[in-house]
């Protein structure tokens, strides 16, 4: 088989591996919201977090250097900053599952990419070109959309999935500046020790029983965080992330999915017609860096 024909191979699993991982992470959505419907959100996530840190853990020992090499950050500080803002994040999208639904909850958190786009130019000091501008407002029209006072999604609940896209945006910028001094695996292993330290200080204080069946989803909860982790490396490794990274938002269809079977969400009209708007430009967003990216390498 060629070097071609192998990419391309590559390439293609990767893509089928990214759709799984998007199907597992919906789930994971799903779960959570169960859980946190009934019992505190904080243990719920302090819970999630301990076994998510134990599988990095795992992970880094076996990289090359083991454990002594992972902790060594060029930039500590900004490493734990960088895995504390994204178990805070995952605490107020979740609250915003509970409160507005899974359909609800993910159009408006679909915002992110765009925010990336708009943010790394002041934060990261990258040259944003029109077109992706363009596609930004575009993307906050969707979200004017979806906000309709008469479509019902317009309420005091919205700011969480807000507040979770705006954070996620800035974990996402920060991964990118910490890979210029900092290894993936150095990153990786922070993420999950620095974001287990702060889900414990935090959900240790409202720790509940819970019953036999729901430590059953618990279990089933922390395997698919970890097997979505696992297969989202995968993915990367396997192909670019500008062939992959747009099929992340199956994430959106596949909660959307679950939302209505299992509990009863609605898609609203405008939600639909919202959301398509931001993915949309979302992925031209997501296109049009790569493009760049590829004639500044030529």
């Amino acid at each position: 088989m060629s070097s071609s024909q192998l990419m391309k191979q590559n390439s293609t699993m990767g893509i089928w591996i990214m759709v799984i991982t998007m199907f597992i992470f919906a789930m994971q959505d799903g779960l959570s919201r169960h859980l946190a419907d009934e019992y505190n959100v904080y243990m719920v996530l302090m819970v999630r977090y301990w076994f998510f840190a134990g599988f990095v853990i795992m992970w880094s020992a076996r990289a090359r250097g083991g454990l002594r090499a992972v902790v060594r950050s060029a930039q500590p500080k900004l490493q734990i900053f960088r895995g504390a803002l994204l178990a805070l994040e995952v605490i107020v999208m979740v609250i915003g599952f509970v409160k507005l639904g899974l359909v609800e909850g993910h159009a408006m958190f679909a915002i992110y990419p765009l925010l990336i786009t708009a943010l790394s130019g002041p934060i990261l000091g990258e040259k944003i070109g029109w077109r992706r501008w363009v596609s930004v407002a575009v993307g906050f029209v969707g979200v004017l959309i979806i906000l309709k006072p008469s479509g019902g999604v317009f309420a005091p609940a919205v700011i969480y999935p807000l507040a979770a896209a705006v954070m996620f945006a800035v974990y996402g910028l920060l991964n990118r500046y910490v890979s210029r001094k900092d290894a993936a695996s150095v990153t990786f292993f922070y993420t999950g020790g620095s974001g287990a330290v702060v889900m414990t200080l935090i959900g240790a204080w409202f720790w509940e029983p819970m019953t036999p069946a729901d430590w059953g989803m618990m279990a089933l909860l922390c395997a698919s965080a970890t097997l979505g982790h696992y297969l989202l490396i995968r993915a990367y490794e396997l192909a670019e992330a500008s062939a992959i990274q747009p099929f992340a938002y199956l994430q959106l269809a596949f909660a959307s999915v679950l939302g209505v079977l299992v509990f009863g969400d609605v898609i609203r009209l405008n939600v639909a017609v919202g959301t398509t708007l931001v993915v949309g430009a979302g992925v031209f967003a997501l296109v049009r860096a790569q493009m760049v990216a590829s004639r500044a390498k030529r």
